[in-house]
């Protein structure tokens, strides 16, 4: 089999990629993906010359902990058509329904072969909202009921279409095309690298601290910048205080889906004040400005370890007694337990990652598998639970809460180590270029999940490429399956339980 195993956060000179024929690469990743700790991690084509693209497909190895890069090219993709694999690995469906989307490749059978979320930059610019092709259930009895686009609050747009025999819900088809940001091609016609570090905070804005590292990783190993370990070490610090805080709100909101007032408040509140130490660390309350290509603007300061140490200590005595009395409650667990029900061998075939996996008893996690900055210097185990349904996101939640108010105070205690190291000083790249020709790789684990950020540059080492992947892209699929079977007065609770990202997906 030819590809090139690479590991997490390495450049690659672009003429150091195996390129296949057609056939020879889908060969290969099926003879890849039917190793049980293979997933795609990511897969995208990009302009070459003319009408010249070159398609990549990353295969994170969770057991070897590389990633396979294997890849073709084709002219003009847009009047040419190739094999799917979808029809045998179903977790491929979203990654060539968006090639076909973006570049005009056809897929010959593909069985839903469908627009993603109506690119600005789409191929055909006939297709459009208006004339979605919803799938239909056929029978006198069926009806369907739709959700959205626009919803209460600040939710952003998605539809959600239900198939149901009365309550019940046979098909659910989530449809999120409704923003068009186009994030990706911002990436290259912003030229400035604060521009570009700010596009990353503003992929998914609960997520800020996920994306930014992985972008800020790219930029540093492209322009040959050193992450030291103290830099590390804040990174993964700020990580786990995301983590903690992202989870906790959850647990807040499916609380309220669930009518128990008090868990909602009481866990609202703890959220707070985990997002208010943010703003005492880097004067913005969802971490904006505190990731940075290369330093760290906000020195992580003998106070400001003093009150983090304060602060969760206070969030664990008051976390620790609602939790154990939410989870105690019969009324909490007669409404989760056996609510939106999804596999192991579901979560496998359609690729899930991060929490849609690890409820189901896959423990996929890049802190694990992949290991990045000073996560390589800790032991990291996976909460993982065996149900795959409403209590096991929650109790999965729970778990990770607990691992990271752990693993931050090793962290800290850790800091004095690496104190006297110097990682305050913004880099002058003002005369620097990016390594030209070449392919850069960095996963992360956001608080969904896996988070993948390639970067390509040209011969002159400007961007020609930058292909972000939010874990949502993987795991909406997962929510349509946990409706299955459940009544339609199921979804609130299920889609609180995912909590998955609307413009993570469309980017």
């Amino acid at each position: 089999m030819s590809f090139l195993a690479v590991n997490n956060n390495q450049t690659i000179h672009l003429k150091n990629i195996p390129i296949l024929e057609y056939g020879e690469f889908i060969s290969g990743i099926k003879e890849l993906m039917a190793n049980h700790n293979n997933h795609c991690a990511s897969y995208f084509g990009f302009p070459e010359k003319n009408l010249t693209y070159q398609f990549i497909a990353l295969i994170a190895d969770d057991g070897e902990g590389d990633i396979k890069i294997l890849s073709y090219i084709l002219e003009d993709p847009a009047n040419q058509q190739v094999e799917s694999l979808t029809k045998e690995i179903p977790a491929f469906h979203i990654f060539e329904r968006e090639i076909h989307e973006n570049t005009g490749l056809g897929f010959i059978n593909h069985p839903w072969l469908k627009p993603v979320r109506y690119a600005w930059n789409r191929t055909d610019k006939r297709k459009n909202l208006t004339n979605y092709p919803f799938y239909k259930l056929d029978g006198t009895e069926s009806h369907e009921v739709g959700l959205g686009p626009i919803h209460a609050g600040v939710v952003e747009p998605g539809h959600f279409r239900f198939s149901c025999y009365g309550e019940t819900v046979h098909h659910l088809e989530v449809h999120l095309g409704y923003q068009h940001r186009g994030v990706e091609s911002l990436f290259l016609t912003k030229k400035s690298l604060l521009q570009r570090t700010i596009l990353s905070e503003s992929i998914t804005g609960d997520t800020v601290v996920g994306h930014t590292i992985a972008f800020a990783r790219n930029m540093e190993l492209l322009y040959g910048i050193e992450e030291n370990q103290k830099l590390a070490l804040m990174r993964t610090i700020a990580s786990e205080l995301e983590r903690i805080a992202a989870h906790v709100g959850n647990l807040s909101s499916v609380c309220q889906d669930i009518a128990y007032q008090l868990g909602s408040s009481v866990f609202g509140a703890l959220r707070t004040s985990v997002i208010n130490y943010f703003e005492w660390w880097c004067g913005n309350r969802f971490s904006k400005g505190l990731i940075r290509t290369g330093y760290n603007p906000y020195s992580f300061t003998t106070e400001l370890r003093e009150k983090l140490m304060k602060m969760l200590d206070d969030f664990e005595l008051k976390y620790v007694e609602m939790s154990n009395a939410m989870f105690r409650l019969p009324s909490v667990q007669s409404r989760l337990e056996k609510t939106g029900t999804v596999t192991k061998e579901q979560a496998k075939i359609i690729g899930s990652v991060g929490l849609a996996a690890k409820i189901t008893g896959i423990p996929r996690d890049i802190r694990n598998s992949h290991p990045y900055g000073y996560y390589k210097n800790v032991f990291y185990m996976p909460a993982i639970g065996k149900t795959g349904d409403a209590m096991a996101h929650t109790l999965v939640r729970d778990q990770e809460i607990k691992k990271s108010l752990r693993l931050i105070r090793y962290l800290v205690d850790d800091f004095e180590k690496h104190e006297k190291l110097d990682c305050d000083v913004r880099p002058d790249l003002k005369r620097k270029k990016m390594e030209p020709s070449t392919l850069s790789i960095s996963l992360t684990e956001g608080w969904r999940g896996e988070i993948c950020h390639v970067a390509v540059t040209n011969e002159e080492g400007e961007l020609a490429a930058y292909k972000v992947k939010d874990p949502s892209i993987h795991n909406w699929f997962s929510l349509a399956l946990a409706l299955r079977g459940n009544e339609i007065s199921d979804f609130p609770v299920c889609n609180k339980s995912y909590d998955l990202s609307y413009c993570g997906f469309d980017l």
